[in-house]
């Protein structure tokens, strides 16, 4: 029987761990190109979500900004600091990107469909689309 070399088995076993600890990678504080917000993505069973951590002041030095563009009038009074806005990412292994989610936009109180994925470089891209990817905006955040 030919015996296979310890080298080999390592790499094998290396390349499988790193492969399954791929869709954590997203996981931890990250801050937007503007620096403006912190967001922490979190893993909640086997759905991705993000909340956010941190808003730099504004020019009266308030940073406890409240979710007044909410389409419900219940909802415009709770502190946008510490909520999910982004929900329902499940890992797709195969696109190798975090699909089927949706992302809460405070700024006019819309929710949109979203997709993420890691770039080359280490940056995240969060891409909220209605109905068609094309017709879409897209964030990108660096660690932080």
């Amino acid at each position: 029987m030919k015996k296979i070399p310890a080298t080999l088995i390592f790499s094998m076993l290396m390349f499988v761990s790193l492969a399954q600890k791929a869709p954590d990678a997203i996981l931890g504080t990250w801050v937007t190109s503007e620096g403006n917000c912190k967001i922490e993505v979190y893993k909640q069973s086997d759905e991705f979500k993000a909340k956010i951590v941190w808003l730099k002041q504004d020019k009266n030095g308030v940073s406890d900004y409240m979710d007044v563009k909410n389409p419900d009038p219940a909802l415009r009074s709770r502190k946008l600091l510490g909520m999910d806005v982004v929900q329902g990412l499940h890992y797709d292994q195969d696109e190798n990107e975090y699909v089927d989610g949706v992302i809460y936009d405070a700024r006019n109180g819309k929710k949109w469909n979203s997709v993420a994925w890691l770039t080359d470089d280490s940056l995240l891209k969060v891409k909220g689309y209605w109905v068609f990817k094309f017709l879409s905006q897209t964030s990108t955040f660096k660690r932080g």
